[in-house]
């Protein structure tokens, strides 16, 4: 692993940044929005690995594993593929997408709580699993912007979308581990 010798360039000085293979664009452009809103995310679940350090490792394990794909769909999404050939680092690993189902599918099947619209929240670790989960539908929508005008793999947009899916289950668990009820949304319109 290569050291980080200096943090600052001041390249960035003037408001443009470097995509994976050297082109300067602006850092407020389509691209850097994208992998920008990843990256937002990866921290929120950096903060939700360390809520869920103390009592479950397996879930927790789960989440790292999580941050660690997201640096390749950052990688990704930070190269202009019509300009630079895709590097393996922004290529999922192969089955990332069939592992987050089966993760949803195995939760799903492990609660006894009713299913239907509930509110964000409970402990502390599902509610920001929540938080996430929000975070991780803005970046899906930010990845589809993206897409409609550069070439994306449409396994990285398939992978945050069932990361969603993984996020609102998970916080259901996490919940549910720790015996809290979740709390339906009632329809204030009846």
């Amino acid at each position: 692993m290569r050291k980080i010798t200096k943090v600052y360039t001041r390249r960035g000085d003037k408001g443009q940044t470097s995509l994976v293979g050297g082109q300067r664009v602006s850092k407020d452009c389509v691209r850097i929005e994208a992998y920008g809103t990843v990256d937002e995310l990866n921290a929120q679940l950096g903060l939700l690995a360390a809520l869920l350090e103390a009592g479950e490792p397996e879930l927790r394990a789960q989440v790292l594993r999580i941050q660690n794909t997201l640096f390749n769909v950052c990688t990704h999404l930070a190269t202009d593929l019509s300009q630079t050939q895709p590097y393996a680092s922004g290529q999922l690993p192969e089955g990332e997408v069939a592992w987050l189902e089966q993760q949803v599918d195995a939760i799903t099947h492990s609660l006894s709580e009713p299913q239907g619209f509930i509110l964000s929240g409970g402990t502390h670790a599902a509610a920001q699993a929540h938080v996430c989960r929000t975070v991780c539908r803005r970046a899906e929508r930010r990845i589809v912007t993206l897409a409609a005008e550069a070439e994306v793999y449409p396994e990285m947009q398939q992978f945050v979308n069932r990361l969603s899916d993984y996020l609102f289950v998970l916080a259901k668990k996490i919940n549910f581990n720790a015996g809290r009820s979740e709390i339906l949304w009632e329809n204030a319109c009846k």
